[in-house]
């Protein structure tokens, strides 16, 4: 189940990217017929990516942006966003998630308290689409590979480099970005991290729609509505893929039984945690802990 896609779980991300003193890590993701979405998630990282091939849709913060070869995608901190393909045979992009504290965030100089602060705590909107139309295409595109360069050949002192490039881009998306009007409005999309929460939290016990819908304060009917809508899923198959992410998690830790990893992750039907397995991963999990051996 491994691949260099970032998770697929949509709920709030707690990999770490790159190490503790140096929080920035490259992925290339790949999305195909046999991997075709990059489910809602989010993480206390910004991400800065170029598409280097095929067409994809981009939800950011629950508003859909069509992208394209070429297109160069921003999204900050802790903003909900996906990906997914639909006539594209196959779809590839380059990726630099960075922590904003790499770049000075935690600091108490100027530029964090006037610049950086403010974008983690979302009090700038910035553009999340950079098309070769737009006025910082160009500039931002040769520091998108100047950060390319220096990340592959990674010479002594890149570091310093890569924190100026990736300071640099943020610099030219601030040029185009201007105060957010709903800075500490409770938006549709703090809603919907609450309930992924909750769930990420009590998956193992029997969750039920009108505790989510609580939380919301949605009745279930509207929430149902508005959960498959921003999600494209329904909460019940949402819940079970939770479920059965957190038991790929368990087999390869080395669990190898079946029935107690199935009641942990909240499956109290054997034979139902055998199909929804089969049906997700093309293979039952007898034969998934095979082929960790």
């Amino acid at each position: 189940m491994k691949n260099n896609n970032p998770p697929a779980l949509g709920q709030k991300e707690n990999a770490k990217h790159g190490e503790v003193f140096f929080p920035v890590q490259k992925y290339i993701t790949r999305l195909a017929a046999d991997y075709p979405v990059i489910t809602t998630h989010w993480h206390d990282e910004a991400e800065l990516t170029l598409i280097t091939k095929g067409s994809c849709t981009y939800q950011i913060d629950l508003l859909e942006y069509e992208a394209k070869e070429g297109d160069i995608i921003f999204i900050p901190p802790l903003l909900l966003h996906s990906i997914s393909i639909r006539d594209c045979d196959e779809f590839y992009s380059e990726t630099y998630v960075f922590h904003i504290n790499f770049l000075g965030g935690n600091n108490t100089d100027i530029c964090s308290s006037r610049y950086l602060t403010p974008l983690i705590n979302h009090e700038f909107a910035m553009p999340y689409l950079i098309a070769p139309k737009h006025p910082a295409y160009s500039s931002l595109c040769k520091c998108f590979m100047r950060i390319t360069n220096l990340y592959s050949r990674q010479e002594f002192a890149y570091e310093l480099a890569l924190k100026a490039f990736l300071l640099q881009a943020i610099f030219l998306l601030l040029q185009y970005s201007e105060k957010n009007a709903d800075f500490g409005v409770n938006t549709s999309s703090d809603k919907l991290k609450n309930v992924l929460d909750y769930i990420d939290v009590h998956y193992a016990e029997s969750i039920q729609v009108a505790e989510l819908a609580g939380l919301c304060y949605f009745s279930e009917y509207h929430f149902m509505r508005f959960f498959k809508k921003h999600m494209n899923m329904t909460c019940v198959q949402y819940i079970n893929n939770v479920r059965l992410e957190k038991s790929v998690e368990q087999f390869e830790r080395g669990n190898t039984s079946i029935l107690d990893v199935s009641l942990s992750v909240g499956f109290h039907n054997l034979s139902y945690f055998h199909r929804a397995f089969k049906k997700r991963y093309h293979m039952t999990p007898l034969s998934f802990i095979k082929s960790l051996e």
